[in-house]
């Protein structure tokens, strides 16, 4: 919204005109949802205490899990209201990756909503059933997948490149859709078995974002996707806008949910997560060196799931 205000007032005053970097709408939306996390933090933490809306654990999981019983939870709503603000503030409204984006991210946070209700309101430590929880992440994963296919405009959209092999070029044809969706529904479940201690899945959340952002600035710049021998693909440089919004929106959350943890993110968080790292990647960064962010996402979740 401001980034289109600030092309308004440019016709009467040229110093706007800054606003048209990339570089600098990156830098405010990444300080814009740390500031709105930081300040919706003590807010809704305040709240989740008030409707005793604690954490559930599961009574078949690590002992040593048990002293987190009643931890405020659901905090991953702040983050999503900080990323979805300052994406809709900083972010080319008229941008498809845009909104496709934002409602496939409000699409897994709306799974994790309802596995949290379960939990806290119903009292039930299993939450939504697995399947169930398969079931929309699959509508979800597939309604992105479907979209990006027939929106791709050039072949290289919808094809895969292999490092180390800067010429070889695997076209995936319909694949690309089967692809995509075991992408980001495997990146989302990545994320949530990774989270089990007091910000062990942020931390690896927000430097995969800034790593991806960099991806993004670079496959939307036709010099830069040149020099890198990357695909130069319209559009896409507006998703290192979204990315930054996950590194400020992670850091400020971090703020609360380091140890003592005073607020958990919840399914609510943990399943929105991998999507955005899942989409952003077959968005932009169609490559198989990708999967390494992936597999970043996900480098503890054996110790914390065993411990």
């Amino acid at each position: 919204m401001l980034f289109h205000l600030a092309n308004f007032l440019s016709q009467f005053q040229s110093a706007f005109q800054v606003f048209n970097y990339l570089t600098l709408r990156v830098i405010l939306a990444a300080l814009t949802a740390l500031l709105l996390c930081l300040w919706l933090g003590p807010w809704v933490i305040r709240r989740l205490v008030e409707g005793q809306i604690g954490q559930a654990i599961r009574d078949d999981g690590p002992q040593s899990h048990l002293s987190k019983a009643g931890t405020p939870t659901m905090g991953g709503a702040m983050i999503l209201i900080a990323m979805a603000a300052s994406t809709l503030l900083w972010g080319d409204l008229t941008n498809l990756y845009v909104w496709i984006v934002l409602g496939v991210t409000l699409g897994f946070g709306a799974v994790g909503w309802v596995d949290d209700y379960r939990k806290v309101v119903e009292k039930n430590p299993r939450g939504l059933p697995a399947r169930w929880k398969y079931f929309w992440q699959s509508v979800v994963g597939l309604g992105a997948a479907v979209i990006l296919y027939w929106t791709a405009s050039t072949p290289v959209e919808t094809s895969l490149l292999v490092p180390m092999f800067k010429d070889f070029v695997l076209p995936l044809g319909v694949f690309y859709i089967v692809l995509t969706y075991f992408v980001i529904v495997g990146s989302s479940n990545a994320v949530n078995l990774t989270d089990g201690l007091d910000g062990l899945a942020i931390m690896p959340t927000v430097l995969v974002a800034m790593g991806l952002s960099i991806f993004a600035y670079a496959s939307g710049n036709a010099v830069f996707a040149d020099y890198l021998h990357i695909p130069f693909i319209v559009g896409t440089g507006e998703l290192a806008v979204f990315c930054a919004t996950i590194a400020g929106a992670g850091l400020g959350f971090l703020w609360f949910n380091t140890y003592p943890a005073q607020v958990f993110m919840g399914d609510v968080g943990r399943w929105r997560w991998g999507l955005p790292w899942g989409w952003s990647r077959l968005s932009y960064a169609r490559k198989l060196s990708c999967s390494s962010w992936a597999a970043f996402s996900c480098w503890k979740p054996s110790p914390s799931f065993f411990r």
